[in-house]
């Protein structure tokens, strides 16, 4: 099977990375409009080798990856209209809004050789570009599958064949499901973020010092913010109208939030910090529906050398698989915390007694 990479950045990077080093029946093709991305990813035996076109890409290879911002991803996608195809070929994306790339496939359907499956791999990285590629960027990350009117189960299947290296967790939406859910739990909040630093960087105008308290809980909820601009904006505006309502939704929440405090309605309040509470203490449920489940430990520790290694060492002698990872800085009601997340209910349980037993204090979300 050959496949090929359009756009060799962080993602493209990774994906070709991934296939290229734990795939050895594929053969891996780059293309990429930034010569120095194909010349790194040559040196660095991310890719096999490179094509001179697009063009020659598509037609060489049986599976294509459009790993591009949406704009240039759609301009590609008309470009297959123009292009002789002998065999099928199956075409897949990584955009984060999925409403116009599937429009753009179902009116394509029928009119060339080829098969679109759109596909999210949902995770990244604050750093950008090839250089920053890791054949492990999305293990343990949700893989969005979305269907165009020309896909068939066995098109998804290949797909999954291929990226299984990868071991993502693949669930399958269409892209009204896809777009609202990512609009909520992704784009909207990177505007919050966004909105939280320029408030932040305003009142730092008057008071300096507040760059140095900015830590803890308000650089947590504010880390998205330091992601691509320009890979933002592209998203954003795909995705606009989701977006503009969830907007003003938000405004007509905060004005009742700023309501509620200046009438000092102390149990409207508290109803609603705890609704909240409840809320987010209940993600992901724990053993239903298509996502796995996860199970967060939060470990008190000592800020010196040595002590998160005592800690995976633990883990590791154990054989208690720690699925991902946070430090946590320090932050009201939360001092010096370490957060790693196991995959099952015997996992939580066994790492709480072999923490416990060593001396750790350990919380769960439902004693936070």
């Amino acid at each position: 099977m050959k496949v090929l990479i359009v756009g060799l950045g962080l993602i493209g990077g990774s994906i070709a990375k991934n296939i290229k080093y734990k795939r050895d029946d594929v053969i891996v093709y780059g293309y990429d409009v930034n010569n120095e991305s194909i010349d790194y990813a040559l040196q660095h035996n991310i890719i096999d080798d490179e094509v001179d076109s697009f063009v020659e890409g598509v037609q060489k290879c049986n599976i294509i990856f459009l790993a591009t911002p949406i704009y240039i991803t759609l301009q590609y996608m008309d470009e297959f209209l123009n292009i002789p195809l002998q065999e099928e070929k199956i075409v897949t994306d990584v955009s984060s809004v999925k409403g116009p790339v599937i429009e753009k496939a179902n009116e394509l359907t029928g009119q060339n050789n080829f098969t679109f499956v759109g596909g999210h791999p949902m995770a990244g990285s604050h750093k950008q570009g090839i250089e920053a590629a890791r054949s492990h960027l999305f293990e343990n990350a949700f893989y969005v599958l979305t269907p165009s009117n020309s896909t068939e189960q066995h098109h998804i299947d290949t797909l999954k064949r291929v990226l299984s290296e990868t071991k993502s967790y693949f669930i399958e939406l269409n892209s009204t499901e896809h777009d609202k859910m990512t609009g909520v739990v992704s784009h909207f909040p990177h505007l919050i973020a966004s909105s939280l630093v320029h408030q932040a960087r305003k009142w730092g105008d008057h008071f300096p010092f507040i760059s140095q308290l900015a830590a803890g809980g308000f650089r947590d909820i504010t880390r998205i913010a330091s992601s691509n601009p320009f890979l933002w904006q592209d998203i954003f505006f795909q995705n606009k109208e989701k977006l503009t309502h969830l907007l003003s939704d938000w405004i007509d929440e905060m004005v009742a939030v700023k309501q509620m405090i200046e009438n000092e309605e102390k149990d409207k309040v508290v109803s609603y910090l705890t609704t909240a509470k409840d809320y987010r203490d209940g993600l992901p449920k724990r053993d239903k529906g298509a996502i796995p489940a996860f199970y967060d430990l939060y470990i008190d520790i000592y800020d010196k050398p040595g002590e998160l290694y005592k800690v995976f060492k633990l883990m590791a002698d154990e054989e208690i698989n720690v699925t991902n990872t946070q430090i946590h800085e320090i932050r009201e009601n939360m001092t010096g915390v370490l957060r790693i997340t196991v995959q099952t209910e015997d996992e939580k349980e066994k790492a709480i007694h072999l923490l416990h037993h060593n001396k750790y204090e350990v919380f769960t979300d439902e004693q936070l």
